[in-house]
């Protein structure tokens, strides 16, 4: 089993300024990490309140995830100022309710392009340097919607069924360079782009099908990452996709 000095550990977190992204930097920093929030765009007052809450341990980076090279700068710029690189959490994601026969051909290339490629990306620069600094850890976000065949999820639910895949071909080929690859599939989380994405007709369907009977909290899906990241606490774990969906996958019908 490999351990790490929790003084050593920086995290980055692509899509760390909102959502279960912003969730999981705080988990994150809370366990003692050092976390580099990567963001399209992070709003003035997230950066107030994380530095507030964890003074001297959050750093903030704009980066577009489907720029290669931007990806392997910012790599290299966080491994540079912020001490090796143990944990990558691929947040950054965008996803849309279309029917089949409405979702166009252009739709489909943008979200697989930011959520699969992205991803991609982002861990390929990242596992790169892990391997040559003694490992770490990788959590993709996937989606229950990447599991089954939710309604209006074509493009968005086959992105995430690819990012499920990828997860456990990573896991197989960086087992041997000390590095764990676990994707999270969440099921309906209360987040900026569930408001988006979700009218009444769509959140009353999930609610009456999760089990639960509500929607999860972006710090229910955070503290679930930060135990995968944890090499510690999980070390063991890789290349799983852990649904945290109040039942959701496991349900038939119910009641």
């Amino acid at each position: 089993m490999t351990t790490f000095d929790t003084g050593e550990r920086t995290a980055l977190v692509t899509g760390g300024a909102s959502g279960i992204g912003l969730a999981t930097v705080h988990a994150l920093a809370s366990d003692g990490w050092k976390i580099v929030v990567a963001d399209r765009d992070v709003k003035e007052t997230v950066k107030a309140d994380l530095g507030k809450a964890h003074p001297g341990r959050i750093r903030f980076a704009q980066v577009d995830v489907t720029d290669e090279h931007a990806v392997g700068a910012l790599m290299a710029e966080t491994e540079a100022g912020f001490g090796p690189i143990r944990g990558i959490v691929c947040s950054a994601g965008i996803g849309r309710d279309t029917p089949f026969f409405d979702t166009t051909a252009d739709m489909f290339r943008q979200i697989h392009e930011i959520n699969v490629i992205g991803t991609f990306l982002v861990t390929q620069a990242g596992a790169r340097i892990m391997a040559a600094s003694g490992g770490g850890a990788i959590v993709n976000l996937a989606s229950i919607s990447g599991m089954r065949g939710n309604i209006g999820r074509a493009a968005y639910g086959a992105s995430k069924g690819a990012i499920i895949n990828l997860t456990q071909v990573m896991a197989v080929e960086l087992a041997p360079y000390h590095i764990r690859v676990n994707a999270i599939a969440p099921g309906p989380v209360e987040t900026p782009l569930a408001a988006a994405v979700h009218t009444p007709e769509i959140r009353e369907g999930w609610s009456k099908t999760v089990p639960q009977r509500r929607y999860g909290q972006p710090e229910e899906i955070a503290s679930t990452i930060a135990f995968l990241l944890d090499e510690n606490r999980s070390s063991y774990v890789t290349g799983q996709t852990l649904a945290a969906d109040g039942v959701f996958t496991a349900g038939g019908l119910i009641g």
